[in-house]
């Protein structure tokens, strides 16, 4: 089986964790990954704040509805420079893409780390760029705690909670 594919399947949304720290050292290799992500024309707008002091991790875990968010031994703020970010010809920014590629690659390298993520983007975004002060052109993007997970996941998974390839993949043109 292909390395990658079996990285990726190991991947999951975690929503559990263990009381127990990750070494500083791990995050920064972590990091590492999303540091080397491909963005448009090389404008890298990425900026991640990791928060771990508990009160101000309860601050920014009140910005999102769910409790279990605050049992995570880190919650890294993944954010886009929007002064960084390339913008097409019609005007699309490419901050939200640029940033999509930054934190799959750092959710991937968790999990290649034996630490679990989710990606949270159901938060109150003004309410968190307010508590880290934020200025305008800085948009938090999501919201990922990080932590050794308390339960795995079955890999196999994927088999039944995946569309099949058939139907994703066209050849040449789309069928509807």
């Amino acid at each position: 089986m292909d390395s990658f594919l079996d990285l990726a399947r190991k991947r999951f949304s975690c929503r559990s964790f263990l009381d127990k720290d990750v070494p500083k050292e791990i995050i920064e290799k972590i990091f590492e990954a999303a540091r080397i992500a491909p963005s448009a024309v090389n404008g890298q707008p990425w900026l991640f704040v990791v928060i771990s002091d508990e009160s101000l991790k309860k601050m920014i875990a009140s910005c999102y509805s769910r409790t279990w968010l605050e049992s995570a031994p880190a919650i890294i703020v993944a954010c886009g420079d929007h002064n960084r970010s390339w913008r097409r010809a019609d005007g699309k920014d490419h901050c939200d893409i640029d940033m999509a590629i930054a934190i799959d690659h750092l959710m991937l390298a968790a999990t290649d780390n034996g630490l679990a993520t989710c990606w949270v983007c159901k938060f109150d975004v003004m309410k968190c760029s307010s508590i880290l002060e934020l200025p305008a052109h800085i948009t938090p993007i999501a919201l990922i705690p990080l932590g050794y997970p308390k339960d795995m996941i079955n890999p196999e998974k994927h088999l039944e909670k995946r569309k099949l390839l058939c139907d994703i993949v066209f050849w040449e043109k789309i069928k509807f």
